[in-house]
């Protein structure tokens, strides 16, 4: 294996989901470096394999690069995070960047992530989705990221503490209750579980056992539904622009002209625009 930067995905709960090619790479490894050398060494200990390791986190990442970069053409350096796939949502950007900057050689190793899984197992379309990592910390930024999940039309997945779980859901019911959630426990241990349904019905099967609020999860929503969402995006501005087509086009022209501009249906455009017309 020639030297370079190998990100490798860790498993999110169950061992038995690290590859043969995830431990021969660790095992090669020169330097690792993870979030939490405590809990890395718990998954080296078991794998026998005992190597040199650096801590990353936010405020010490140009640190770290300053202390490999000069054996970065002749060390083989692994990056791992506690769980999953590392730099969704933990540091090692920079690290990567610093790599690809120096044109050195850089590669994945993929493996499990709770992103993915969680998309697999929630019973919602897939094919376009949007991941926002953790909900924010404060109180007006967590407002606004629930009041914009209103206008996302893919599936919205996110990260949310177990000690701000029914704050969450609860948040969810309040704005967005005739959407479908996902809520995934736990996921590939043995206390995994998922919670499919409107929030509603979720928070009060949550609250019957405080065992479903511990743990790490996984929260998915329901892209907004386009029919019932096209009205509310025909706005002053939209309407303005209606009217000024219209002075110059026909009416087709109008609604397809509008349509390619905005994305919003043909249908909708064409009422408002007959609208106007009368």
């Amino acid at each position: 294996m020639k030297p370079g930067l190998y990100i490798v995905a860790t498993p999110i709960g169950n061992l038995e989901d690290f590859s043969i090619r995830s431990q021969k790479t660790l095992s090669k490894a020169d330097i690792i470096i993870c979030e939490n050398p405590k809990h890395s060494l718990k998954l080296l200990a078991k794998l026998g394999i005992k190597k040199k390791m650096y801590s990353l986190h936010d405020h010490n990442e140009n640190k770290i690069i300053k202390k490999i970069e000069n054996h970065a053409l002749e060390y083989l350096v692994v990056l791992i995070s506690d769980a999953g796939s590392p730099l969704i949502s933990d540091p090692g950007y920079k690290l990567v960047r610093f790599y690809i900057d120096k044109k050195l050689y850089v590669t994945t190793v993929p493996g499990p992530s709770s992103v993915i899984s969680s998309l697999q197992i929630s019973g919602m379309a897939i094919n376009s989705f949007k991941f926002f990592g953790f909900v924010p910390k404060s109180n007006s930024r967590f407002e606004h990221f629930i009041e914009n999940l209103k206008n996302e039309y893919q599936t919205s997945v996110f990260f949310v503490s177990s000690h701000r779980l029914i704050l969450c859901l609860e948040a969810l019911q309040k704005n967005l209750n005739g959407r479908k959630i996902s809520v995934c426990k736990e996921l590939t241990k043995l206390n995994e579980k998922v919670f499919r349904g409107y929030a509603r019905e979720i928070v009060e099967e949550i609250k019957q056992n405080k065992k479903n609020v511990l743990g790490e999860f996984v929260i998915l929503v329901e892209s907004a539904n386009e029919k019932s969402n096209d009205l509310e995006k025909i706005n002053s501005s939209v309407d303005k622009q209606i009217n000024k087509l219209l002075k110059k086009y026909s009416l087709t022209d109008v609604v397809d002209i509008v349509h390619k501009l905005t994305n919003i249906s043909k249908k909708i455009i064409y009422k408002k625009a007959l609208e106007q017309k009368k």
